[in-house]
């Protein structure tokens, strides 16, 4: 499902244009954005945990020519899925 997919869907269930939902959907991920920069997680309760976390400097190897370059440091996402979620997917 792409994200004007999802936003036809939560439109029909939410009984609003598909417009306003791509708005929400743009202004929900902006605010996770923001908080991750901001080394901030983000919780949204009975669906999952949004957590910034530090990827250290590391080799790494060019899998088009072999040669090892070198990969900067970064911050990355993870996301742990909340006990609703894993509930609702495993059918409990």
């Amino acid at each position: 499902m792409n994200k004007y997919e999802l936003a036809k869907v939560i439109a029909s269930r939410m009984s609003v244009t598909v417009t306003e939902t791509l708005s929400f959907i743009d202004t929900m991920s902006e605010v996770i954005c923001d908080s991750i920069t901001h080394d901030e997680s983000v919780l949204i309760q009975n669906f999952g945990h949004y957590v910034p976390w530090e990827q250290s400097e590391r080799m790494g190897r060019n899998p088009k020519t072999g040669r090892e370059c070198k990969i900067r440091k970064r911050i990355s996402v993870k996301f742990k899925p909340g006990k609703g979620l894993i509930e609702k997917i495993n059918g409990k």
